[in-house]
């Protein structure tokens, strides 16, 4: 990691362009973390020229601002702006995506134990109604992806594609991207990866990782509007010719009756409506790229590292993050008192942060054996003496 210097803003800067931060314990950039104040600011402005000339008017006159998206986003991924698509969520892209590989009845698909819930159920609505069969690969003891299982299941079966998400929602741990991308160039399988929790707090290289799809949310880690999120398509899907099942206008020219030519990179996975929301993504992008993300990721290890020691040594507090790799979301459970006690405590305290169930993730709930956990997840923003704070917070309210 790069040290603290290399941050090329300050902290206080960070948390002037952050105004929630002065009103909240924050923890919950897992979820919807706090938009800075350059994103509000340039959507309000491209609203308020919309409110004079329209959203089309607007459009036209400011693709230049519309366009930093793509540059910002492939500087982010270290790939090229072709390679990159606007979505509305890292649902949206996913189901762009899965729409895009023509699958026949008897496919497989290789998963995880950890995958997004949305994504669980696309595939086994996928499974019902198309008759594809969907394999998860094993865990570790120590709750790591088993690779030896998942090159066993890819030899075996050979599935048409295999999807993992990066960092699952309801836990720490950070899967082995660039692992799972070397199984699935050496067997040939479509490699997808959901990045929507490891985008803006950690760096993502595709060149590294090798994804054939990789989705993500604009409202997390990068600090953008809800409602956003992309595509990154790589030059082999490209060259494959795949593009979603259903295209909009945006992504492929009527060009005679009975056909259509699709745009040639990766914006014939994009939906025809984009707007404000989509300048409000690429300044956020372009905040994260200027604050650096080695440096971001450096940050969140010291914050991390503060607030799972101090919540360590509190006696009746669970921990439930497994693996050798994790992140910046941790979670932790307590049959000290009730749900409903810690909930309220937390918030009287001003502590923004999630609570989950096991409908969000059936299989980890179920083999850790508790129904309710709390994530915590800071981010950059955050400092060493919040961390300090909340963990005081939880221990008062245990004593």
């Amino acid at each position: 990691m790069q040290s603290q210097s290399a941050i090329n803003l300050t902290i206080a800067q960070l948390r002037a362009d952050t105004p929630g931060c002065q009103n909240s314990l924050f923890l919950n950039s897992a979820g919807a973390s706090l938009m800075p104040q350059p994103v509000v600011q340039a959507m309000q402005d491209y609203l308020q020229l919309e409110t004079q000339l329209g959203g089309y008017e607007v459009e036209r006159l400011r693709q230049a601002q519309i366009g930093r998206f793509y540059e910002e986003t492939a500087r982010l991924l270290n790939t090229r702006p072709e390679h990159i698509a606007f979505a509305y969520s890292a649902t949206h892209a996913t189901f762009q995506a899965l729409s895009a590989i023509p699958f026949r009845e008897g496919d497989t698909i290789l998963t995880t134990t950890n995958d997004y819930v949305s994504n669980q159920l696309a595939l086994l609505s996928m499974q019902q109604r198309l008759g594809i069969k969907s394999l998860r690969i094993h865990d570790l003891p120590n709750g790591d992806l088993d690779l030896t299982h998942a090159e066993e299941l890819i030899r075996t079966h050979r599935p048409v594609l295999v999807a993992i998400t990066h960092i699952p929602t309801n836990s720490g741990l950070v899967l082995p991207a660039e692992e799972v991308g070397k199984l699935c160039q050496q067997y040939g399988a479509w490699y997808l990866l959901d990045a929507a929790q490891s985008v803006g707090q950690l760096p993502l290289d595709v060149t590294r990782i090798h994804p054939d799809f990789l989705v993500a949310t604009g409202r997390k880690f990068l600090r953008g509007p809800r409602n956003t999120g992309f595509l990154y398509v790589s030059d082999r899907v490209l060259t494959a010719g795949l593009a979603p099942l259903f295209i909009d206008r945006r992504a492929a020219t009527w060009t005679v009756q009975d056909s259509y030519a699709l745009q040639p990179g990766a914006r014939r996975f994009e939906p025809q409506e984009i707007s404000l929301l989509s300048v409000g993504l690429a300044e956020a992008v372009g905040y994260a790229n200027q604050v650096g993300i080695e440096a971001i990721a450096w940050q969140n290890q010291r914050l991390m590292h503060r607030l799972r020691t101090g919540l360590e040594q509190i006696d009746g507090i669970t921990l439930l993050d497994w693996g050798f790799c994790q992140s910046n979301l941790l979670t932790f459970h307590t049959a000290r008192q009730p749900l409903s006690a810690l909930d309220a405590a937390l918030r009287h305290s001003r502590v923004v942060f999630t609570v989950q169930y096991p409908n969000s993730a059936l299989i980890d709930f179920g083999r850790k054996g508790i129904d309710w956990l709390v994530r915590l997840s800071p981010h950059y923003f955050n400092t060493l003496d919040e961390m300090d704070e909340v963990v005081d917070i939880i221990a008062h309210f245990l004593r």
